[in-house]
């Protein structure tokens, strides 16, 4: 029984129930570390299924259809592929539902995804290649749908969006309105969509006015379908701001004041925001409301915060021991993964908890680097369940690298982390229309028309650039008018940070985690440059002390102050609490670097895409994309918050 309606519809009346969803990795060691994760947060909470997501344009398709490989065959858990078809041909489209067949996955996701861009990209690949023949055109959703019940009748389960505050296209909340999105929720049903699945909200009353306002639907289709409300934990209060914009998702003023009270110390936000989505659970749960109460949580592939909520609301289902001994245990590379043994995933503390695993057979090689970084217990190791399910910080190595992603930090993270590079489940890309990305930005056809695209967000004229849906950062203001010279100097800033040297934990600017600590900073700066710029400034930067750099095209052309493949790790921010070890959340090392050069550069051509394809402006972006430098550059010496801008003014 793989379908996702089947699962529902068999669960005991008012039985609830709550469905996980990850993203594919960005980095090999990350994807590694995700098999590890998945089958501790599968063996110890349960989910009734798991949602895999699919990047923009179909940017993951190849790791995706891995990750749910993995998911439904190795894991036995019953998965649903995320598959948007905007910007991107049907033979992918055709394809990606091919392998999912083959695969065993019965349940799909259909998406629009991202704003359709010209006409003249419409129906092709992203990387702009022919599609071979003519193809049906894909614009909303609904085509999709339509599409995959013509070629495959009832084989699919099909799932669809919904908006309990209304869409907000390209984060613009001037049409935002749930009843103006009711019909074409209706259309798609119609079509042949089987259960919704909504986006993110933190208003529970808001939600249930949804609901309400769906099983009421004059046409009646909507009276029973399946409903999954969205929920995603917080995990940062930045985090938290600019995931609300781009989704369009209101935060009440209670909840807002709460979070305001301590947005500041990251551990406290986290235990705020535990609270406040278990409140909604809990609100929601407590409604009267008709079917199973199932619940989908966008985890970020974080499983700290997720398994805290999943269990302080209660909704693992209970531990089947009968139903355990008939179902073959999953196998990874030769190594038998065992499922039961668990029925609880952690105790007390949001922070200093882990989900563990307890097996004694794992021996895969694929799984070596989770058991190295601590994400597995090792074999020789025998610990009671109570201390095999939560393991403190601080506990030998095994405790201290169980909160290694517990700041999470963007791109910047630890690259073994899943969760590295994802900050809000959006990923790269313009998130506007065209429409709007060409307000914004107007049409530059010139290197120095994009120059002053970068000055005027760096001044606050404009609230973004492809790189940064938001204005400039407090603490990259204090730097401002040094990013401003360097942009117009063609050094167009992406990334950057100030150095700082013992402020107080509780600073308004730079302050972040517990209270009674110091934080500190190195000064670093990411930049595009033309070839031409970073051949003289790569030349200058050899003879320079405390500096590190790395510097690389879209053809991997690369080069970088430490010896390629070194595995150096820059912390370049740090904090030093009562009672903790240090803590290191933001990092720059060379895998994360490359990892993030792919995107970096493939929202140069993203941006292209707004244009049409043989206008000057599109012929810029592209120029940029297949030429350019993508360079990063960190300074040591951070008691001298002034050396690296002296050094690049200059």
């Amino acid at each position: 029984m793989d379908k996702v309606v089947d699962k529902i519809a068999a669960l005991p009346p008012g039985e609830p129930y709550h469905s996980l969803e990850f993203f594919p990795p960005k980095t090999s060691m990350g994807f590694q570390n995700l098999q590890a994760r998945l089958e501790r947060m599968a063996r110890a909470l349960r989910p009734l299924f798991v949602n895999v997501t699919w990047g923009a344009g179909g940017s993951t398709a190849a790791k995706s259809l891995q990750l749910a490989e993995i998911c439904q065959r190795q894991l036995g858990l019953t998965t649903v592929l995320h598959l948007t078809c905007t910007n991107m041909s049907q033979a992918v489209l055709d394809e990606t539902l091919e392998m999912a067949k083959e695969i065993g996955i019965r349940n799909i996701l259909a998406l629009r995804g991202d704003p359709p861009r010209s006409d003249d990209y419409r129906n092709t690949p992203c990387d702009g290649t022919s599609n071979g023949g003519a193809g049906k055109e894909f614009e909303y959703a609904i085509d999709l749908v339509r599409h995959i019940r013509e070629r495959y009748g009832a084989y699919f389960c099909i799932g669809v969006a919904a908006y309990p505050e209304g869409h907000v296209e390209g984060a613009r909340p001037e049409k935002q309105d749930p009843l103006f999105d009711l019909p074409f929720l209706v259309e798609k049903v119609k079509a042949g969509a089987d259960f919704i699945m909504t986006q993110l909200f933190y208003d529970a009353d808001k939600y249930l006015w949804f609901e309400k306002l769906l099983r009421e639907e004059p046409s009646g289709v909507l009276s029973e379908l399946p409903v999954v409300p969205g929920l995603m934990p917080i995990q940062s209060y930045s985090m938290l701001k600019r995931i609300t914009k781009l989704s369009g998702a209101s935060l009440p003023a209670g909840i807002l004041r709460r979070l305001d009270d301590v947005k500041g110390d990251d551990e406290a936000v986290k235990r705020v925001g535990i609270d406040i989505v278990s409140e909604v659970i809990e609100k929601i749960k407590a409604a009267d409301l008709s079917g199973p109460r199932g619940f989908h949580f966008y985890t970020l592939n974080l499983e700290k915060a997720v398994s805290f909520i999943i269990e302080r609301t209660d909704l693992i289902p209970p531990l089947d021991e009968s139903a355990l001994e008939e179902i073959e245990d999953p196998v990874v590379n030769g190594a038998t993964l065992r499922r039961d043994r668990r029925t609880s995933s952690v105790t007390s503390d949001p922070h200093n908890r882990v989900i563990v695993d307890d097996s004694s057979s794992l021996q895969s090689s694929r799984l070596a680097n989770a058991l190295e970084a601590g994400f597995l217990k090792p074999p020789e190791q025998s610990r009671p369940p109570e201390v095999a399910l939560a393991i403190s910080e601080g506990e030998g190595a095994l405790g201290r690298e169980a909160t290694w992603d517990d700041y999470p930090n963007g791109r910047f993270g630890d690259a073994r982390s899943p969760a590295f590079g994802e900050i809000d489940g959006y990923g790269p890309s313009l998130h506007l229309s065209q429409a709007q990305a060409i307000k914004l930005w107007s049409s530059p056809v010139t290197k120095q028309d994009v120059s002053d695209i970068f000055v005027r967000h760096i001044e606050g004229e404009l609230e973004a650039i492809p790189w940064s849906e938001q204005g400039l950062s407090v603490e990259s203001g204090v730097i401002a008018d040094h990013l401003a010279k360097l942009n117009r100097k063609g050094f167009w800033t992406v990334a950057s940070q100030p150095a700082i040297n013992g402020v107080k934990s509780a600073d308004e600017i730079f302050g972040w985690g517990p209270k009674g600590g110091f934080v500190f900073q190195k000064a670093f700066v990411e930049f595009f440059c033309s070839p031409e710029d970073w051949g003289i400034l790569g030349a200058k930067l050899g003879g320079v002390e405390d500096i590190s750099y790395y510097a690389a095209n879209k053809d991997g052309d690369y080069v970088a102050s430490v010896p390629l493949g070194d595995s150096a790790m820059h912390a370049v921010t740090w904090g030093v609490f009562p009672g903790k070890e240090i803590v290191t959340p933001t990092i720059i090392e060379e895998v994360s670097f490359k990892a993030w050069k792919e995107e970096a550069f493939s929202i140069w051509k993203e941006w292209a895409r707004v244009y049409p394809p043989r206008s000057a402006s599109s012929k810029l972006m592209m120029e940029v994309a297949e030429t350019y430098y993508l360079v990063n550059i960190i300074h040591h010496g951070y008691m001298d918050s002034e050396f690296l801008w002296r050094l690049l003014e200059v």
